[in-house]
């Protein structure tokens, strides 16, 4: 995969990159672009699986990035996980919204 397989589709596209290069509270700000962003999964796994170090990608800033690679040092592919995690979650939401219509 290639960086613009997905990239073109982030809102951050236009934002300037060296206010997702940030550091400290200015972190915060800067996760607030990746709300909503319907590329946000795949910009995540990338930064995990190629181990970025600087920056926020996905919603995670480095920090937090590094602790969930300590926390799962087994994960060989990001995007599988992360990719199988939101499916499964956008089924039991599903499930969710037949069973409360059913009643």
């Amino acid at each position: 995969m290639t960086s613009t397989d997905w990239s073109d589709r982030g809102l951050c596209r236009t934002a300037d990159p060296d206010d997702l290069f940030v550091e400290g509270a200015a972190q915060n700000r800067a996760k607030l672009l990746c709300i909503g962003c319907p590329v946000l999964t795949e910009c995540l796994a990338y930064a995990l699986d190629h181990r970025i170090e600087h920056g926020v990608w996905g919603g995670m800033t480095e920090r937090e990035r590094r602790a969930l690679l300590r926390r799962r040092p087994t994960v060989t592919s990001w995007l599988h996980l992360l990719e199988t995690a939101r499916m499964e979650h956008e089924r039991s939401q599903d499930a969710a919204t037949a069973v409360s219509r059913a009643s």
